[in-house]
């Protein structure tokens, strides 16, 4: 394979720990049975499988109780389920001005239903200010939804001060960390977060189909109205769907070879630890956010320190759309990056570059300073051309 320059892991993580195909493949070739559906040894094992999965999310979330992590394909079926299975009509909602489309589109829906949308206003950093979203707060207000990480710019939210003032209403909280699950420390119950999206194929390492919903003590799951239903394993006599967690939202096969990689993806940044991941992906970040903006004809949009962000890079090339400069990142030099609105209009108005979009770099775990330089050295030659 011709050699690349991998920028794209904000939407998904590549490569993968070799632990990972190595799990899935065991999984395939040595136990294959469908978990908690039988009582033979292998459909046993699968379910060990399962189960080791739940208690690693849950211990890189900071959440107790691993039965409270419910697993589906991705974050965007988690918050559908938290924000669906909780929200009814004469609801209030208060979310913010960076958030991506897999929360504004079921909100919108929702709205239309008759819950009603506050959307706080971000700085053009993206910064969320937490006494904005108290200010928003009404009295039908029944919860507050905040992305920790904006998949366009990478700008962090407070979501240790916005748990607090949810507490303080005793409002829900819920986080989408599609962006930082396994890059940047989380802890569920210190933040006060009542519901955390996730999605295993990002900065957790695992394959695609995997993500969840961690759903915090708060949360009354005979509350929670599941967006599917059917067979679980569990109450096989009654035709009603369970009313306790996991299983009121795992409905159907789960995908158990998805969770044996994504298992083996989370143990792999628990070795290494969060933090250390961190601490790399801010070093890296901050050489292209240093690097990009001192090229005459470039604007990097979002926080210039690294460390108020997840490592996410949005910029734009004078002259050119994020589209050429996209093309011509990947046909002459392999570096691959993502370009347009990145599935955010919400941030893109924030910042200012709807409905251009941007060009945007997302290092990960495996970039190396090299590959941070090479391309720097692209995009100063395409910059260079265009202006």
């Amino acid at each position: 394979m011709e050699r690349v320059i991998y920028l794209d892991n904000a939407a998904t993580s590549w490569p993968k720990p070799p632990e990972v195909a190595r799990a899935m493949t065991r999984f395939l070739d040595e136990v294959g049975a469908n978990p908690g559906r039988s009582g033979h040894r292998l459909s046993i094992e699968a379910g060990r499988i399962v189960e080791a999965a739940r208690e690693h999310v849950a211990e890189i979330a900071g959440s107790p109780d691993p039965l409270r992590v419910i697993f589906g394909p991705n974050a965007t079926e988690a918050l559908n389920l938290a924000l669906r299975g909780l929200l009814r009509p004469g609801d209030h909602v208060v979310a913010s001005g960076v958030e991506h489309n897999s929360v504004m589109r079921p909100l919108r829906a929702l709205e239309r239903e008759g819950v009603a949308i506050s959307i706080v206003r971000c700085s053009p950093e993206g910064l969320l200010d937490p006494a904005d979203v108290e200010r928003a707060i009404a009295p039908r207000t029944a919860m507050i939804a905040v992305a920790h990480a904006s998949n366009v710019i990478g700008t962090l939210s407070p979501i240790a001060e916005v748990g607090a003032i949810a507490r303080r209403h005793e409002i829900l909280f819920l986080v989408d960390a599609a962006q930082t699950a396994g890059s940047v420390p989380i802890n569920r119950e210190a933040d006060a977060i009542d519901l955390l999206a996730f999605t295993g194929h990002k900065s957790l390492l695992g394959p695609m189909g995997t993500g969840g919903l961690v759903v915090g003590e708060r949360v009354d799951p005979t509350l929670l109205r599941p967006i599917k239903v059917g067979g679980t394993g569990s109450q096989s006599e009654r035709e009603e769907q369970p009313a306790f967690l996991p299983d009121v939202g795992e409905s159907g096969t789960p995908n158990a070879v998805g969770l044996a990689g994504l298992d083996a993806g989370i143990q792999w940044v628990l070795e290494r630890g969060v933090e250390a991941i961190r601490r790399h992906e801010i070093e890296i970040t901050q050489r292209l956010i240093d690097g990009l903006a001192a090229i005459p004809g470039v604007r990097v949009f979002g926080p210039r320190d690294a460390s108020r962000a997840a490592a996410i890079v949005s910029f734009n090339v004078d002259g050119l759309s994020p589209s050429d400069v996209g093309f011509r990142l990947d046909e002459r030099y392999g570096v691959l990056c993502r370009v347009g609105l990145h599935c955010a209009p919400a941030a893109h108005k924030t910042i200012g570059t709807f409905p251009i979009g941007t060009v945007r770099f997302a290092p990960g775990p495996f970039t190396t300073s090299d590959a941070i330089e090479t391309a720097l050295a692209a995009v100063r030659e395409i910059a260079t051309e265009a202006n």
